[in-house]
């Protein structure tokens, strides 16, 4: 029970990684708040969770107002809070800088960075010292591929961002850290793969398996036990760091 009596707000709750992680937590004794868009489909993954105590609420993580509700929820709701997974994120397309649609592109940084951005600044206030703010970012902060101009750009900033925060917080004791998943067995890298591979020709999944040394996408649930490695007094010292959970493609 890593996370007993804690409250943990994780945002793209709905999603496959925020609902193994929001499992994985509820199991460890953690309150939990599910942030996402659709209040659909935040109703359907509370019902697939196993029992504890949840929270939804239907955000857009991109808006001042819209995070302020959401912090103001769980607060109410469950008191201080201990760990905030930023964890909400869309793609975008894929297409040469010349055709790249600039509404696009900025809906990406919007969700990314400024989403992160702003969970931090009404999230961190209402944070108990000794916390943890997790930011989702990518195996795609690691590298440079044409085409996928708003995605990259996207988590390269949310690196930045992070190290900045991981300075300021750290008096506080407050750690905090970004994963870096590699491709994942998912709707969302399903979506990504189809529009690299309809603009390189080839198969986009196979693409991606050959460039992860360890031959397969990973799975949510196993980047959900790094979500709760940093989640959890497991890494009472680790703050400023980018975890990579990527099968090696980075190297």
């Amino acid at each position: 029970m890593k996370l007993a009596n804690k409250t943990a707000v994780i945002t793209g709750g709905a999603g496959s990684l925020g609902l193994a992680t929001a499992g994985l937590f509820l199991r460890n004794g953690a309150r939990v708040v599910l942030v996402d868009l659709n209040l659909g489909a935040l109703e359907a993954a509370r019902a697939s969770l196993p029992d504890g105590e949840v929270l939804t609420v239907a955000a857009d993580v991109s808006s001042e107002a819209d995070t302020r509700h959401y912090i103001e929820a769980a607060v109410a709701a469950f008191g201080p809070i201990d760990v905030l997974f930023s964890n909400a994120g869309n793609f975008g397309t894929v297409a040469p800088i010349a055709d790249y649609p600039l509404n696009l592109f900025e809906a990406v940084q919007r969700v990314h960075v400024t989403g992160a951005f702003l969970a931090a600044k009404y999230g961190t206030p209402k944070m108990r010292d000794g916390g943890s703010l997790i930011i989702t970012s990518s195996v795609a902060a690691t590298r440079g591929d044409a085409g996928v101009y708003a995605y990259i750009t996207a988590k390269h900033a949310q690196v930045g961002l992070m190290r900045c925060l991981a300075k300021e917080l750290a008096g506080r004791r407050i750690r905090v850290n970004t994963i870096h998943p590699g491709p994942l067995d998912n709707g969302f890298q399903r979506t990504v793969e189809a529009g690299i591979g309809a603009e390189l020709g080839i198969d986009g999944g196979e693409m991606f398996d050959r460039l992860i040394p360890l031959g397969r996408h990973g799975h949510a649930e196993e980047v959900a036990r790094s979500v709760l490695y940093l989640a959890s007094d497991d890494s009472s010292f680790t703050t400023g760091a980018m975890l990579m959970i990527d099968g090696g493609m980075s190297v």
